[in-house]
């Protein structure tokens, strides 16, 4: 990967990251409309599209999209939290995807395009954990199936390729299958104190 800096905020792609800000993965997808939805947000420092939760350890998109690595493409997003909350970006990702697919994001089919959050805190861990439980009812009682989201510790990230970085960006009308799914995520409710004592998270469906 060649690319340096991010385009659209003007800030490195590449750590070592100001002190303070924190890192949060989160896959949903195809990461050309994801990474898209969080450089948006107040707060966002940067974020870059790549692959994560695989073992392959130099993963290629070719690679990724034969389902044998093991990797989800995925969006880093490094942020303020003094800026922006985790629990906003947790809305952020419930809102905007479909979580009930498994393998697959509308007609993109296939691991690589799995639900999953990547914590890489244990506060993250406890608060991914309690907006899945939040949004759960939200889900069922809009008449869609279980959520297949993973939770997971986060392990190394890689950069994609320089043509998949801030994609929509340098081709605008480029595809997209991202938006507003209609649910409201009610993460905006819970305060650090109320959230549940940290617990072990079920395995994926």
């Amino acid at each position: 990967m060649t690319v340096t800096t991010h385009p659209v905020l003007g800030t490195p792609l590449h750590g070592p990251w100001p002190q303070g800000l924190e890192r949060a993965l989160f896959g949903m997808g195809c990461f050309w409309g994801a990474e898209r939805l969080f450089w948006r947000l107040p707060g966002v420092y940067s974020t870059a599209a790549g692959y994560a939760g695989g073992t392959d350890p130099a993963p290629t998109y070719r690679r990724v999209c034969t389902g044998t690595t093991g990797h989800a493409e995925v969006v880093q997003v490094v942020y303020d939290p003094a800026a922006i909350g985790y629990g906003q970006l947790l809305k952020t990702f419930w809102e905007n995807h479909d979580p009930t697919q498994g393998d697959r994001q509308g007609n993109d089919v296939g691991s690589q395009y799995r639900s999953i959050i990547l914590t890489t805190t244990p506060a993250q861990r406890t608060e991914a954990v309690a907006s899945r439980d939040a949004f759960a009812p939200v889900v069922a009682a809009a008449g869609y199936g279980p959520i297949t989201t993973q939770i997971v510790d986060a392990g190394p990230f890689h950069y994609a390729e320089d043509e998949h970085q801030q994609y929509l960006h340098h081709n605008p009308g480029g595809y997209c299958n991202h938006g507003p799914n209609g649910l409201t995520c009610p993460v905006g409710i819970l305060r650090q104190d109320e959230l549940p004592a940290q617990r072990d998270i079920a395995p994926p469906r």
